[in-house]
């Protein structure tokens, strides 16, 4: 007698694990904020509520971070903004920049004030089963005000940002 094995939706061992087939999405967090934040800091600081936690149900496992977000300029600020696992940078340029960071803006010839769309799309291997926090980092150069969702002007502009996890089965 032969026995076939499909593992192509996932096998159920009989300690009540489940060890999905490669590639395939095992969870999905998302957090949205739908108000606004601002900095004047020199040095990064987290965005109120642009974090999102997850818990691998494997250590091999891969996190898919999804992250689009809009950033408002006043002045000729740069905008570095930096994803974090935990309190470890990831997505970071392999360059020795001043300015080195996942995503960046410059509000260039604006009249000041500009808002700039930043997304990222970033494969992380956090290798735990432990809950593990993917967050947004951000300051402001030159000494004017730096917006998540919205422009300087009076927060003319206003928009949404996400952050979404996706636990993808090795």
């Amino acid at each position: 007698m032969s026995m076939i094995i499909d593992g192509t939706n996932g096998l159920t061992f009989n300690n009540s694990t489940t060890q999905a087939s490669a590639g395939k999405v095992l969870q999905v967090v998302q957090t949205t904020k739908t108000d606004t934040f601002s900095t004047t800091s020199d040095i990064y600081v987290d965005i109120t509520g642009m974090s999102v936690s997850i818990t691998p149900k494997f250590a091999t496992s891969t996190i898919l971070v999804m992250v689009s977000m809009t950033v408002g300029v006043a002045s000729a600020n740069f905008s570095p903004v930096s994803l974090l696992r935990n309190s470890t940078l990831i997505a970071q340029p392999s360059n020795s920049a001043t300015f080195k960071a996942t995503m960046n803006s410059y509000p260039g010839d604006t009249g000041g004030l500009s808002q700039s769309a930043y997304v990222i799309n970033w494969i992380d291997s956090p290798a735990t089963t432990s809950a593990t926090t993917y967050k947004l980092q951000i300051y402001t150069t030159g000494g004017g005000a730096t917006w998540v969702n919205a422009r300087p002007a009076a927060q003319n502009g206003t928009t949404v940002s996400t952050i979404t996890v996706m636990e993808i089965a090795a």
